[in-house]
């Protein structure tokens, strides 16, 4: 099925941690105007600094300040997003990965849309065993969890307008996963998360999780994931706009609505307890 029938325009940034609310900010804006002008993205993104990315049901946890007190002691920022319901991790060797697809002509339900994006990146790796089903002890975990012999290597979650979705993919392409996954766990153990039984959060299991350069794929680079993918998109018939993204984002049609979108995010965020 054909994602888009213009160029899907390809934005790529590096966020500090002065910039890592614009980060969602960002998604939501290009959300929007995907849902408003029916134009696709592929908003590849990073952050500098390892980072914490909460979900909504994040904030139930009933020792949160010590819970994001532990992130601190990891070293880790923390932010608090408006989609998905459990925390993952960026940093450097993480790439965060967002396909815009508009709805107007063309539509897909949840598990379909799932299936686009796990389905283009088993193709971008057809020598790996890339499988689809819930990792229970990773974090984060769900139904199209990415993994190979057990050990999930990306996440995928999605968020619709009624004509675009987005779907958001983390992939843990390199870097000590090990270190991630504690970090996740100490996060939910000092929030104390297992001392109630409203919420669910996952118990993590560092030895659930792992990296694609712990894969059999040693050189692999995040540089080398992005032209993958985009190497996969153009196989399967895409067209890829690399060129017009920075004027597009100096755009007022783009600024206008990253302001909005980041007065929200803002507001959600100091809704967080101060540690």
């Amino acid at each position: 099925m054909k994602l888009a029938n213009v160029p899907i325009t390809v934005i790529n940034q590096t966020y500090s941690s002065e910039e890592k609310l614009t980060s969602f900010a960002d998604t939501n804006a290009l959300l929007e105007i995907c849902d408003k002008f029916q134009r696709p993205f592929l908003h590849f993104w990073t952050t500098e600094q390892p980072t914490l990315i909460l979900g909504i049901n994040d904030r139930h946890l009933p020792k949160l300040s010590l819970g994001l007190k532990s992130l601190k002691n990891n070293h880790f920022d923390y932010f608090l997003r408006n989609s998905g319901g459990l925390a993952v991790v960026s940093d450097p060797d993480v790439l965060n990965i967002s396909l815009f697809i508009p709805l107007a002509e063309t539509t897909y339900s949840v598990d379909e849309a799932y299936e686009e994006i796990a389905g283009l990146i088993q193709l971008c790796w057809p020598s790996l065993p890339i499988k689809t089903y819930e990792i229970v002890h990773s974090y984060c975990p769900g139904k199209f969890d990415l993994s190979v012999d057990d050990q999930k290597f990306a996440g995928i979650a999605q968020r619709r307008t009624p004509n675009a979705l987005v779907l958001m993919l983390y992939m843990s392409v390199s870097g000590n996963q090990d270190f991630r996954s504690q970090t996740v766990a100490d996060f939910y153990t000092q929030g104390g998360a297992y001392t109630q039984d409203r919420w669910q959060f996952p118990t993590v299991d560092k030895a659930t999780m792992t990296t694609l350069a712990a894969l059999d794929l040693p050189t692999i680079t995040i540089p080398k994931v992005e032209q993958q993918l985009l190497t996969t998109l153009t196989q399967q018939g895409e067209s890829v706009d690399l060129s017009s993204a920075p004027e597009f984002l100096r755009s007022s049609q783009f600024t206008t609505e990253q302001a909005t979108q980041l007065k929200k995010i803002q507001l959600r965020n100091d809704q967080l307890p101060i540690v």
